[in-house]
């Protein structure tokens, strides 16, 4: 077997992505989990120390653990799938990568590392500090004007709009303007690594902005 793709989940840390948020690809020279927002992580097969089989709940909570040497990602990751943990394990011996001592430096080799020092995240930090400060302060605006006024309902109305709009435009944006991408996402990032995440960001800010619009006051 030369190469092995499977979709599953993912745990990166605290954060958890489920299933058919990640994909785990491997050959001999490298393996890739990308849990799309959570994390997009490489490694080299020098960079793993081990990998094991992880079962948290028999089904719905087993995977493989990489124990890895990467200073710069989170221990903790594992990937989570319906398969046999074992049978995993296995199929990754059978690329090669295990096993793979080769302590030559390529291009591909400079490429990963490049990757490995930008961190698992694929967002860009003063992006995600700006985003989550403009949706708490529409979010909350709204939530005071619902406080003193006597309406009855739920408190979503200018501000979530706006929020849900500004969240609506971005996703697209950043499917389809890599000029616009490359102001949100970390150097060596691809969109690729969160797109899974971006189509169903725009699916349920566009469900619930619809919902507002139609139903205003509700």
């Amino acid at each position: 077997m030369d190469k092995l793709e499977i979709t599953g989940g993912a745990r990166i840390g605290m954060a958890n992505a489920t299933w058919p948020f990640a994909t785990l690809k491997v050959s001999k020279d490298k393996l890739e989990l990308n849990a799309s927002i959570i994390g997009n992580l490489v490694f080299q097969p020098k960079d793993v120390i081990s990998i094991e089989a992880y079962t948290m709940i028999p089904l719905l909570g087993q995977g493989i653990k990489i124990n890895h040497r990467i200073a710069d990602y989170n221990i903790k990751v594992i990937f989570w799938t319906f398969r046999n943990p074992s049978a995993v394990i296995d199929q990754i011996n059978q690329t090669g990568f295990l096993e793979n001592t080769n302590s030559r430096i390529s291009e591909s080799d400079l490429h990963i590392i490049q990757h490995q020092k930008a961190g698992g995240f694929p967002l860009k930090k003063p992006f995600l500090i700006g985003a989550v400060i403009l949706w708490n302060i529409l979010i909350l605006s709204d939530f005071i004007k619902f406080l003193k006024s006597d309406k009855k309902g739920i408190p979503l109305g200018n501000g979530a709009t706006i929020a849900l709009a500004t969240v609506l435009l971005t996703s697209v944006l950043l499917l389809v303007s890599k000029d616009f991408s490359k102001l949100i996402l970390k150097e060596g990032k691809s969109i690729k690594d969160i797109n899974k995440f971006l189509y169903l960001l725009i699916f349920i800010s566009g469900f619930m902005l619809l919902g507002i619009l139609t139903f205003p006051g509700a």
